[in-house]
């Protein structure tokens, strides 16, 4: 989660957005794209230190 954030926030920092509905649709569509990155999100998983496979 902490990585899914920080790299949601680098996206996200020189926005100037005035209202919270294109913000929101943004970072809807920054997630979305996340989402579909399986590289990017087994990337964050590994860097948690976590064991995901089953005992």
């Amino acid at each position: 989660m902490e990585g899914v954030w920080s790299l949601l926030k680098r996206s996200l920092a020189n926005l100037t957005e005035h209202s919270l509905d294109p913000l929101t649709a943004l970072v809807k569509t920054r997630l979305k794209r996340m989402r579909y990155r399986p590289r990017l999100i087994d990337g964050l998983i590994a860097k948690t230190g976590l064991d995901l496979q089953p005992p």
